[in-house]
Parts: structure tokens; C-alpha cells; sequence
């Protein structure tokens, strides 16, 4: 969503390297960038004309004027920026003292408050708790039903009393499912409530309605960022008549051009506490503003990578991998199926060009990134499966009449059998001698890992070059006589050790031309 926003920041930025002091020029130049490129973006003008101010003033100040890298103080000033319009620290869920905790959702119809109901009950439900979703929704045609599959999905309890479809009262439904939730040990209740196509009367009056019937610990505010400067607008709309706790982001993974999210905190006072950012039900999680600006400004976001891998990869798991890798077998215990086993690890964690993205300084090749295809793993596990136990264990044995099989059993070439073969070696050769110590191939150990200067062979010291003369009149000379002798080397002989005019006629000996 902020690829367009990332590309401008970064060029803008890319300008102010190697200059040892910015001159008022170049503040104002960088800071008229940066406008343009949140105008583009579509965040909102209010929300434009404050940041900027605040960067040009602090640009201006001690931090930059005396800084060693004026380029990098800019851009960390950019950065503390955009966390504070982002909403500063990251807000957490208000838990009541005596459970169930009521969560309200609200907004406008097709923002995804029905699904992102689900997501929001999957990730408390791996929180540790026991969330019940409450259909309040009784306008929209089949709404009900929607969020009964959706909790189906997420494998959470639903209420659902009523069929919808204009049948019911869902202020009655509302005040009903506390009940429920107490006599079914819920800790967590979810309402989700209706919506309409535009901000109404009715709309408002009903969410105040169920809000006063049951008390909500949170009411959080369900915004389409795909919507622009319009989101903006409902949700102070929606502040003034119902009143909200916080902001939810849907559809964070658009095309669109990001204005909304950086606009919704600052301009109505309340922040960002969750965005979803795909379509699984997986894909939801607590809006860490430090982070997304992190990612706007290309700097990755190492720390929600590193949650990922932590929520799936089992740390006995990891050990035992680690363990063959280091053995004395020099990983030769690393088979196949613990390929296979590591490979289904990170498609769990999610999409491939999602992890990449994450990573620092990944925006200059985000074209090859998004054109990564996901399925690649699919067919390596499909080659992996079409091979014999043995032949997981131990590939060596794998031969043309065994790669013919298994590339008829997976549906590929023969070559992509054999090419997969060949980079499982590479590749187990490569995390043997880094589980080892040694480091990336070609390169010292890493400290602290096994390798380092003691294991190193000492380095043998290069013989320095023949020192010049510091007379220029015997440096003179020293240049002459060696221009001399390179004549008569090259009167004397050509590039293969024969006579210069013999060159270009050279004949290669038979038995060499066939490998020409």
C-alpha cells in the first residue's frame, strides 16, 4: 500500500547523501519531497502541513546542524515523524476487571467488520482466551450466516439467535449474548454491528443503541483503508455520534495509496490498534506504529519477522535441525524430509514476497519480489513426496532411471528433479558450515558461533609494491627505465610466451579445439 509514498521518501532521501552540512536550500528542497509525496499518497492536508512543519523545525535545529551525517539525522527526524502522526506507542486491547470483556465493532457497510470479526477472534483465541462472536448485523442479506462460517473458520463460538436478513432486534441480541457469554465462560465478547452504504441517522442511532445496552470495554472503529480521504470523514462522523476506542485498518494489503492511515490517528485523536492485511484469517495483527514506519521508509520490520518465525517454528524443532547440521558427519544427517519439514515451517509463516518485504532495504527490488511465484515451494514438495524414503535419506543414490520416476510421480522435467538435488547439496553444505562456525563460504566465522580468528589460518601478509622515489628527478628516471623494459618485453614476446608477430597466427593444438 505505501510502495508509491516508500519509492518517493527514498529518492528524496538518496539526494541529501555525501553532503557533510545542509544548507537551508536543501531543507527546504527535502521538505517540499516530502510534501508532494504525502499529497500523493492522500494523506490529509491538516496532517501535511503539521508534519512538515515539525520536520523543517527540527532539520533546522542542533541535532542536524551539528550532526556527522546531517542525510541520516533527516531522515531519523522523517522516521520519529511518522510514528507520532502514526499514533506514537502501541495501544493495547482494554481487558475488563470481571470478564466477559465487550468489544463493539462499528463502521460502514463493506469495510469487513463481519470478517475482520473472525480475525480478531482467531488472534485472541491464540492470546489464551475463549472469544464468542455476537451477530448483531440483522440488515445486510446473509450476514448472520457469514459470520457463523467465518467463526467456524477461526474455530470460535458464535451467537446467533436470530436469522437476519431485517428479522430481529440487535440491541436485543446485544444485551442477550452477555448473558450467554457468563453461562458459557466467553471472557471475550465481539459484537458486530451494522452498516450502511453512507454515514445515516439510523446507522447512528442504532450503534448508539447497542453500545448503551451493553457497555463495551472497546468500540473500535472498522476502516476501509482502500478509501482515501473519505475514511477520514466517516470516522470523525462515527466520533461524534457513537464514539470509538480505537482504529482497525482492513484491507492494509491494497493497492491503494495509504493517506487514510497515516490521516485516521492524528486527525481524530485515537489510534490505530489493529490492521489486516490479507485475506486468511491469519493475516491480523496488532498496528505497531514504529514498525509500518519503518517499512515506509525501506528500513524492513525485522521484529514482526522474527514474532512470525517464533509463532511457528517450535524451538525443540530447531534444535534437533541444528543439531544435524552440526554433527561430524558434516550434515550429512540433514535429509530431504527435514528439507520438506523447514521449507512447510516458512510457508506457514505466510506469503514469500510478505517475508521478504520485511526485510531491510528490500524496496529497490520489490518488482522481483512480488513476482516471486508462491508456487515454487508447492512443486519442490511435490518432487520431494514423489521420492522413496531411501532416497529422502540418502540422494546420493538418485540416478537417471530413479530421476525419470520421480519426475513423472511430481509432474516436472527431468531437470528440475536433478537441479533440485544438486541445490539441497549446495544448500546443506552451505548451513553445515554456518551451523559449524564457518561462517558464509569464503568468509570468518561469526563470532560467538564456533568460528573466529582462532579457527582462521593466519593470513599471509601481500608484499608491498616497490616504493617510489620521493625526488621527483630520480622518480623520473625510475618511470623511464620501467617503460623501457616493458618495450623490450613486448618486442620480445606476446601474451602466450612466443614472438609478438606469431600471435595471430597461433593454432591451438587439435586435441584442445573441441573445447573451443
Amino acid at each position: 500500500m505505501f510502495d508509491t509514498l516508500s519509492d518517493r521518501l527514498s529518492a528524496t532521501f538518496k539526494n541529501l547523501r555525501g553532503k557533510g552540512r545542509l544548507s537551508e536550500a536543501d531543507i527546504d528542497a527535502t521538505a517540499r519531497e516530502i510534501r508532494i509525496a504525502l499529497l500523493e499518497a492522500d494523506v490529509a492536508l491538516p496532517v501535511v502541513r503539521a508534519f512538515i512543519a515539525n520536520v523543517k523545525e527540527r532539520a533546522r535545529g542542533v541535532e542536524v546542524s551539528q550532526a556527522l551525517n546531517p542525510a541520516q539525522q533527516v531522515v531519523k527526524i522523517v522516521n520519529e515523524e511518522l510514528v507520532a502522526i502514526l499514533g506514537g506507542e502501541t495501544r493495547r486491547l482494554r481487558f475488563a476487571k470481571t470478564a466477559p470483556t465487550v468489544i463493539m465493532l462499528a463502521g460502514l457497510q463493506g469495510a469487513g467488520k463481519t470478517t475482520l470479526a473472525g480475525k480478531l477472534g482467531l488472534w485472541l483465541k491464540g492470546q489464551g482466551h475463549s472469544p464468542l462472536l455476537v451477530a448483531c448485523d440483522l440488515q445486510r442479506p446473509n450476514a448472520v450466516n457469514q459470520l457463523s462460517v467465518v467463526a467456524e473458520r477461526a474455530g470460535v463460538a458464535v451467537y446467533a439467535p436470530e436469522p437476519g436478513n431485517g428479522v430481529g432486534d440487535p440491541v436485543q441480541v446485544a444485551k442477550d449474548s452477555i448473558e450467554f457469554a457468563k453461562a458459557k465462560v466467553h471472557d471475550i465478547v465481539i459484537v458486530d454491528t451494522a452498516g450502511r452504504l453512507g454515514i445515516d441517522q439510523e446507522l447512528m442511532r442504532q450503534a448508539a443503541d447497542i453500545r448503551d445496552a451493553v457497555s463495551p470495554d472497546e468500540i473500535l472503529f472498522v476502516v476501509d483503508a482502500m478509501i482515501g480521504q473519505d475514511a477520514v470523514n466517516t470516522a470523525e462522523a462515527f466520533r461524534d455520534g457513537v464514539g470509538f476506542d480505537g482504529v482497525v485498518l482492513s484491507k492494509l494489503d491494497g493497492d491503494a495509496r495509504g493517506g487514510a492511515a497515516l490521516s485516521i490517528a492524528h486527525v481524530t485523536g485515537k489510534q490505530i490498534m489493529f490492521a489486516s492485511n490479507g485475506e486468511k484469517l491469519e493475516d491480523f495483527d496488532a498496528f505497531h506504529p514504529d514498525r509500518m514506519a519503518s517499512r515506509i521508509l525501506d528500513m524492513g520490520d525485522l521484529l514482526t519477522l522474527i514474532e512470525q518465525a517464533e509463532k511457528t517454528f517450535s524451538q525443540e524443532e530447531a534444535a534437533k535441525m541444528a543439531s544435524k547440521l552440526q554433527s561430524s558427519k558434516g550434515g550429512k544427517d540433514f535429509t530431504l524430509d527435514d528439507f520438506l519439514a523447514q521449507m512447510e515451517q516458512v510457508r506457514k509463516m505466510g506469503s514469500i514476497s510478505k517475508l521478504l518485504g520485511m526485510l531491510p532495504g528490500m524496496g529497490q527490488i520489490k518488482d522481483q519480489i512480488n513476482n516471486i511465484d508462491e508456487r515454487d515451494i508447492d512443486r519442490t514438495a511435490a518432487i520431494i513426496k514423489s521420492m522413496t524414503p531411501k532416497e529422502r535419506s540418502e540422494p546420493t543414490i538418485i540416478n537417471g532411471s530413479r530421476r525419470a520416476r520421480i519426475a513423472k510421480g511430481s509432474g516436472v522435467e527431468v531437470s528440475a528433479v536433478k537441479s533440485l538435488v544438486e541445490r539441497f547439496f549446495e544448500a546443506r553444505k552451505m548451513m553445515s558450515k554456518m551451523a559449524q562456525g564457518g561462517g558464509m563460504p569464503g568468509m570468518p566465522g561469526m563470532p560467538g558461533m564456533g568460528g573466529g580468528p582462532g579457527r582462521q589460518k593466519k593470513q599471509v601478509k601481500q608484499a608491498k609494491g616497490k616504493r617510489k622515489s620521493g625526488n621527483p628527478m630520480k622518480r623520473k628516471a625510475e618511470e623511464a627505465a620501467a617503460a623501457e623494459r616493458r618495450e623490450q618485453a613486448a618486442a620480445q614476446g606476446g601474451a602466450f610466451g612466443l614472438p609478438a608477430q606469431d600471435d595471430k597466427n597461433f593454432e591451438l593444438p587439435d586435441e584442445f579445439k573441441k573445447f573451443m
